[in-house]
């Protein structure tokens, strides 16, 4: 079992490396705060849709669009799952958790609601389970579809701009694009030299997505006072790391009984993002809506630290339940 399991845990705490290499970057002043924004467009606006161009413009499970559907559809569906638990489990348990107020208890629902479901999870997959990177690739249109809808909902308010982003986002573009050309078979026109600069440049977008995350943990790891915050850290790792991922399998386990749709790429695909912490991210929207970044650090940072640990444990488990 635990040599079955090694080549995960080797490769899980290389992609912690490169954090821990965006951390030390950032603390020996090559990486400066001032390169976050542009790096991360950069990242966010070409890196990434040239890599969901490269995978889906040559990947052979596009020429069955047609149930390209479902892989957006359960990202969505889950996150939106994920967001109702935790906004549910703060609202009536959260005086027993330590979340004393309003903005505490959408924080944290925010945060244990979704899980870290590109930059950790894509470079897994293309190690260990390349068929199935489109289907996660499509799996996270649905996630940010939730994020930018259900998400903004839960620590904001409803508002139709989280649609308009997420609808317009330059992946989400780029998938709908790049799937459309696959579809109607006008791949084969695209230029080799453009292929093979779509490809470099997809290549560089995990590394660089990995660096910035490890630059602004360690920033806010900085900012972030532990007192007092042991109970916010349990129910944490508790929910992002234990009810949620057997509640993912579950449901998984139950579509696969009534429909083909769970083909074993999907399974993979469940398998990643039940084994993933909380999202970066929702740090930066908690900050734009005035709630309390600190109970969103003491979420965010628990369970990545915790991930080190939990994220093979649970491919291991989610390995053993699917039978992959």
């Amino acid at each position: 079992m635990l040599s079955d399991l090694w080549p995960i845990i080797s490769s899980v705490l290389g992609v912690f490396l490169v954090i821990g290499i965006g951390a030390l970057c950032r603390q020996t002043g090559w990486l400066t705060r001032a390169a976050d924004q542009s790096l991360a467009n950069l990242t966010a606006k070409v890196l990434l849709p040239a890599l969901f161009a490269n995978r889906i413009l040559t990947s052979d499970q596009m020429s069955q669009f047609a149930t390209a559907w479902f892989p957006p559809v359960f990202g969505f569906g889950t996150t939106a799952l994920g967001f109702l638990i935790g906004y549910l489990i703060a609202r009536y348990l959260g005086h027993w958790i330590g979340l004393d107020n309003d903005s505490k208890k959408r924080t944290f629902a925010l945060c244990v609601g979704i899980c870290n479901y590109g930059y950790i999870p894509l470079p897994l997959a293309q190690r260990f389970y390349p068929d199935a990177e489109v289907d996660l690739i499509l799996h996270n249109v649905g996630v940010d579809m939730a994020l930018w809808s259900i998400g903004i909902a839960v620590i904001g308010g409803a508002s139709g701009s989280g649609w308009r982003r997420a609808v317009l986002s330059a992946p989400v573009v780029t998938v709908i694009v790049a799937g459309l050309m696959r579809r109607f078979g006008l791949e084969q026109w695209i230029p080799n030299s453009c292929m093979s600069a779509i490809e470099m440049l997809g290549n560089c977008a995990i590394p660089m997505g990995l660096l910035l995350s490890g630059a602004i943990i360690i920033d806010y790891l900085k900012e972030t006072t532990w007192s007092g915050s042991a109970r916010v850290v349990c129910w944490a790792i508790g929910i992002r790391q234990g009810l949620l991922p057997l509640l993912l399998l579950a449901i998984a386990t139950v579509i696969a009984s009534l429909s083909n749709q769970m083909t074993l790429d999907m399974k993979q695909v469940v398998m990643l993002e039940a084994a993933m912490p909380a999202a970066v991210f929702p740090i930066v929207l908690v900050r734009l809506y005035g709630r309390d970044t600190s109970t969103a650090l003491r979420v965010v940072l628990s369970t990545s630290i915790a991930g080190i640990l939990l994220v093979p444990v649970w491919l291991g488990i989610g390995k053993w339940w699917f039978g992959v």
